[in-house]
């Protein structure tokens, strides 16, 4: 096997290979000879059909059979020998296939960046602490009698944290805008879900109220046409509702999974939950600086084909989101490229440089961390052993979760070298989601 390489542009490489005639030709001989012993034709008994005629009638399948096998083999052959990594699948062009002729085809494909990781001491990361106190946990508590509240009519002005059921009808130019009217629409005040100044006009409103609101819709509005638009809004109220909030009883700590133990078991598993929200949420900010400090500290070309392959995997996932309204989505057109570029580009970049990283550093996946994520996601649940058991017989769930151990493993390895502060914060500050909306790898 004659095997040619050449860089054409960036990361793209040419290969041409040349095969052998014989070893295309003395397969396919091979191949129709056993056919001779099997197939069945009419006018020969079975085992009895001449070569000439079983030649006539397969030779042109079972050549390109034996031709596919040998340009992917000879493909897999050829990058091993020339020591390189293909990104992606190549694009495979058949150049000389004459039968009784030397067979050359021309793969063209990307292959991966070489990666020169920087200096990790050079990192600077901010490290939060916190800790869940009591007042954290008399919140959280707040919040959820607030999820199990009902709401009872009243008969007296709005204020904030009331609910009001409303009919609006909004207009610009004193013409009527899509989605701008409802009836019967149920609003929490102070809920933030309507365009600023909407809900502050509604309070000090009773019910069978009715009003117009000079509003501006947002610059950044997601409806472009009514971006900065000056618009109305005539409002009427139909009712006012306050808020009932349950009591601290057994019918209440049930619902959240606590049977017995009374106010003190329910207060204790609340906290125990806030403190595991702490830890991941302090750890996932970590996280993300560190996989920022890598994105800003790499400039590396990109495969294309796997900016591809990730833009599909994202718009997969949004497409699941939809579920069954998916189906009548053509995919393409109204989730385009665009839309996932960016973020495919730099889940590929990280995965890259993370990778380059555990090879650089020589990191094996830590057989003990994998059983403790394991367990730990398992403890939410009524019978963690089973959990537990179903994970290690399901391979592409252990493998997600070996994955993300990995991911810990390499943060771990920069810290060591990283300029690492602590930095005090409170429990709110450091669940509260990055602005930067950084993922891992």
């Amino acid at each position: 096997m004659q095997v040619s390489i050449e860089t054409t542009t960036g990361l793209e490489r040419r290969l041409t290979v040349g095969i052998p005639a014989a070893q295309v030709d003395g397969e396919v001989e091979k191949r129709l000879k056993q056919a001779t012993k099997t197939v069945r034709i009419n006018g020969f008994r079975k085992g009895n059909v001449p070569m000439k005629v079983v030649k006539q009638r397969y030779g042109a399948g079972v050549r390109q059979e034996v031709l596919g096998e040998v340009l992917n083999r000879s493909f897999a052959e050829a990058v091993q020998q020339e020591n390189v990594k293909p990104a992606g699948q190549p694009s495979i062009e058949p150049t000389k296939m004459d039968e009784g002729s030397d067979i050359e085809f021309v793969a063209t494909f990307e292959v991966y960046p070489e990666i020169a990781l920087g200096d990790f001491t050079a990192f600077e990361i901010e490290r939060p602490t916190a800790d869940v106190a009591e007042a954290d946990v008399e919140n959280m508590i707040e919040v959820l009698r607030k999820q199990q509240a009902d709401w009872s009519d009243v008969e007296r002005s709005a204020v904030d944290g009331d609910r009001v059921n409303i009919d609006f009808n909004g207009t610009k130019d004193g013409e009527e805008f899509e989605g701008g009217k409802a009836e019967g629409q149920f609003l929490v005040l102070g809920s933030k879900s309507m365009i600023p100044g909407f809900e502050d006009g509604v309070i000090g409103l009773s019910a069978g109220d009715e009003k117009t609101l000079s509003l501006t819709f947002p610059d950044d509005y997601q409806a472009e046409e009514l971006q900065g638009a000056a618009v109305e809004f005539a409002v009427k109220v139909n009712s006012v509702s306050e808020q009932e909030l349950p009591g601290l009883d057994e019918e209440f700590f049930k619902k959240y999974g606590v049977e017995d133990g009374g106010e003190d078991k329910f207060r204790e598993e609340v906290k125990n939950n806030m403190d595991r929200e702490l830890k991941n949420a302090t750890k996932n900010k970590i996280k993300n600086q560190v996989m920022e400090a890598l994105v800003a500290g790499h400039e590396l070309s990109l495969p294309a084909a796997l900016v591809a392959g990730e833009v599909d995997a994202l718009r997969g996932q949004m497409l699941q989101q939809f579920g069954e309204a998916a189906k009548n989505i053509d995919a393409r057109s109204m989730l385009p490229d665009d839309m996932f570029k960016e973020q495919a580009e730099r889940r590929v970049a990280l995965g890259l440089i993370v990778g380059e990283v555990v090879k650089d550093a020589a990191i094996d996946v830590d057989a003990e961390r994998v059983r403790g994520m394991v367990t730990e996601l398992a403890s939410t649940y009524q019978e963690p052993e089973e959990v537990v058991n179903y994970y290690y017989n399901n391979q592409q769930l252990l493998a997600g979760v070996e994955s993300a151990v990995l991911e810990d493993q390499v943060v771990d390895y920069i810290l060591d070298k990283a300029k690492v502060t602590d930095v005090a914060s409170s429990y709110d500050d450091v669940i509260k989601p990055d602005a930067s909306g950084a993922d891992a790898a």
